[in-house]
C-alpha cells in the first residue's frame, strides 16, 4: 500500500484542524447562552473575546495573502462566532462594561489590525508582505500559547486542578498538533512553529492535571484573590476556551457564591 502523498497528508491535517478548532471556538457557548437566558452578563469580563477576534482576523488576513482555503475557512468561521459572542455581551452587559469592551475592540480590532494592514500594504511589497504579516501572526500566537503559564503556576502552587480542566487542555493540545503537521506539510513556518510551543504547553498542562488531580483541596495561598466559600454557598465554574488555527487560548474561571459575587481568573 502506497504511503499518502504530502498533499494528501496536508489535506487530512487541514480538515482535522478545522474540525478541532471549530469545537474550541464553541467552548464558550454555554456561558453566552447563560448570559442570554439571564439577560445579564453578571460581571463577566469580555477581554478574551476582542483578543480572539483580533487573532482570527489577523490570521484571516494572512490566509488571504497566501490564499490558503483551510486557514481562510476556519478563521472566517472564528470571526463570525466571536462577533456573535461580543454582540451578545454588549447587549446584556452594564454601561460600564459596554464602554470597556468597545474600547478593547477599538484598540485591537480597529487600531491594531488597521495599523498592521496599512503598514503591510503601504510600506511592504510582494513576498515581503507575506513574511511581515506571518511574523506578526507567529509572535501573537506564541504570546497566546504562553498565557497559560499563570494557570500552571497556580496549579503547582495550590496543588489543585480546579482552574485547569483537562478536557479543554486536551482539545487545545490536539488543535496545536493538527495545525503543526498542517504547517509542516505545506512548509509554512509561521503556522508550524507556534504550534510546537502550543503542543508542549498542552502536554505540560495535561501532565500537571494527572499529577494533582487527586489532591483533595487547594493549599491556602495568600496571593490568590479567591475567598473561601461557605458550606451554604453555591460554586459554579465556567471554563471556556477559544482557539483558531493560531490557537487562542482562553480560560475564564468564574466563581459565584451565594451573594452572586463574581471573580475571574483569566488566561488569554
Amino acid at each position: 500500500m502506497a504511503f499518502p502523498s504530502v498533499q494528501t497528508l496536508a489535506f487530512i491535517f487541514g480538515i482535522s484542524g478545522n474540525i478541532v478548532s471549530f469545537m474550541v471556538f464553541l467552548a464558550p457557548l454555554p456561558t453566552f447562552y447563560s448570559i442570554y437566558k439571564k439577560k445579564s452578563s453578571e460581571g463577566f469580563k469580555a477581554l478574551p473575546y476582542p483578543v480572539a477576534l483580533f487573532s482570527a482576523s489577523l490570521l484571516l488576513y494572512y490566509a488571504f495573502l497566501i490564499f490558503n482555503i483551510c486557514i481562510i475557512s476556519i478563521n472566517a468561521i472564528g470571526c463570525f462566532i466571536e462577533i456573535i459572542y461580543l454582540l451578545t455581551y454588549l447587549i446584556y452587559s452594564t454601561k460600564k462594561d459596554k464602554i470597556s469592551t468597545l474600547r478593547l475592540l477599538l484598540v485591537f480590532n480597529v487600531g491594531g489590525l488597521g495599523l498592521i494592514m496599512a503598514v503591510s500594504f503601504l510600506a511592504v511589497k510582494g513576498a515581503r508582505r507575506v513574511t511581515m504579516v506571518g511574523w506578526v501572526c507567529a509572535a501573537l500566537n506564541l504570546a497566546v500559547f504562553a498565557s497559560p503559564l499563570s494557570v500552571m503556576r497556580q496549579v503547582i502552587r495550590t496543588k489543585s486542578v480546579e482552574f485547569m480542566p483537562v478536557t479543554l487542555s486536551f482539545f487545545l493540545t490536539m488543535n496545536a498538533t493538527m495545525w503543526f503537521f498542517y504547517g509542516f506539510f505545506i512548509k509554512d513556518f509561521f503556522i508550524a512553529l507556534p504550534n510546537v510551543v502550543g503542543f508542549l504547553f498542552g502536554i505540560v498542562q495535561i501532565t500537571l492535571y494527572f499529577v494533582y488531580k487527586d489532591a483533595k483541596k487547594a493549599v491556602d495561598d495568600p496571593n490568590l484573590n479567591v475567598e473561601k466559600i461557605t458550606k451554604d454557598s453555591e460554586m459554579n465554574l465556567d471554563v471556556e476556551g477559544c482557539n483558531d488555527s493560531g490557537n487562542d487560548i482562553v480560560i475564564d474561571v468564574k466563581i459565584e457564591d451565594a451573594t452572586h459575587d463574581h471573580r475571574q481568573l483569566t488566561a488569554v
